[in-house]
């Protein structure tokens, strides 16, 4: 019988993939399996239980590790669950001993897209994020260091590249994101760089201008809004108010055609049904087509969980009317996209992939990777239809 190949489950954002797959390379043939967990929301922690427990029945001799946010921030939850054999914390989790591992190995890039992490950790803190407990401080990775990542990954035949972090802008201060774009913009021929969520906040003019105008940056930003309500804003301690939001968007689009998501919490404490009008408006007044959309999530030990908190069912039927509204706007979008002409990366199984405005395209099948033209011939469901 063949050697059993450990397995790594990944949960929550992009940095946990990319994490999740320089783990992969360091467990080498054990038999294993780690759940990289999410603690972002409560539903993001029921389901690294729901995945270990899943794992567990597959693989019933395999070592089981947990490791992530939700692990670091409540180890006793999980080595109290008979499934789990040991944790591993985030500040462990690159480290080759963690996983049997003699020296770091570079991971191969599993997926079309390569996920870089930069920048991890967190300085701020917003009232309802748990996640710098389970991060700790902003630290970025040295830009001679993700260039040479870059430059590996691009001569295995990578196009494209997405640069990820805990708080992506936050990245320098000096040199400042911006400054880290342009370099591996003009020290490696990758084809397309996009970037995971930005904080609106921090966006430096060096990096504005790149998404502004530089073809191999990809035309889509996703902003960490959160909420559309000034005061809404002002008690989640975010640093931009809506017009600082809208006017980003606008300046950015009347340069360049660029495709806007973004990270929005319906219910956040003390929201009324106006602030809430003021975050549904919000699409709208920002462009939003590729929309992020959750109920809040009270977080044991944020200062969000003390104040006066809106009922769960409000929560639920806000989210949900703010998904309908996206799903909407959304459509509208890609209808507009008819009879264009987009540059798509080919993902898994290799007959869809995604434009460079983020739009899903499902097209004849090519070689997983590549990048193909394509004519847009028409919507199906929130699917771009496409002809080579």
């Amino acid at each position: 019988m063949p050697a059993p190949t450990p397995d790594v489950v990944s949960l929550g954002c992009r940095l946990n993939i990319a994490e999740s797959d320089a783990i992969r390379a360091m467990l080498g043939g054990c038999d294993a399996v780690v759940v990289n967990s999410c603690a972002v929301t409560g539903a993001a922690v029921k389901q690294t239980r729901v995945a270990i427990r899943r794992a567990r029945r597959a693989r019933p001799s395999a070592e089981l590790i947990v490791t992530g946010c939700a692990a670091t921030i409540d180890p006793a939850g999980f080595t109290g669950m008979a499934e789990v054999d040991r944790v591993v914390p985030n500040a462990a989790k690159l480290l080759p001993a963690s996983w049997g591992a003699r020296r770091a190995v570079v991971p191969v890039a599993r997926h079309a897209r390569a996920f870089v992490p930069v920048q991890n950790g967190c300085d701020h803190a917003c009232t309802f994020c748990i996640i710098p407990h389970g991060r700790g401080a902003s630290v970025s990775i040295p830009v001679d260091a993700v260039v040479e990542r870059v430059t590996a990954l691009v001569a295995a035949g990578q196009c494209e590249v997405v640069l990820t972090g805990v708080d992506l802008t936050s990245y320098g201060p000096e040199p400042t994101l911006g400054h880290l774009c342009e370099r591996l913009l003009t020290a490696t021929k990758v084809e397309r760089l996009r970037l995971s969520s930005v904080d609106a906040h921090e966006i430096d003019p060096t990096l504005f201008e790149l998404l502004a105008s530089e073809p191999r940056m990809m035309p889509h930003i996703h902003l960490s809004l959160q909420a559309g309500n000034d005061l809404v804003l002002k008690r989640m301690k975010r640093r931009h108010s809506r017009a600082d939001a809208i006017a980003l968007v606008a300046r950015l689009k009347a340069r360049r055609d660029v495709a806007i998501g973004a990270d929005l919490i319906a219910g956040f404490p003390t929201e009324s049904e106006a602030m809430f009008a003021d975050t549904l408006a919000l699409l709208d007044d920002c462009d939003i087509v590729h929309a992020h959309i959750f109920p809040y999530s009270a977080r044991e030990g944020t200062p969000a969980a003390r104040m006066p908190q809106v009922a769960l069912e409000v929560r639920r039927e806000r989210a949900a009317r703010l998904r309908a509204a996206a799903a909407d706007r959304k459509a509208r979008w890609l209808r507009t996209l008819i009879g264009t002409v987009q540059d798509v990366l080919v993902e898994k199984p290799g007959d869809r992939g995604h434009a460079g405005n983020f739009a899903e395209v499902r097209t004849t099948p090519a070689s997983v990777g590549s990048v193909q033209r394509v004519a847009i011939a028409g919507v199906a469901g929130d699917q771009l239809i496409g002809m080579q």
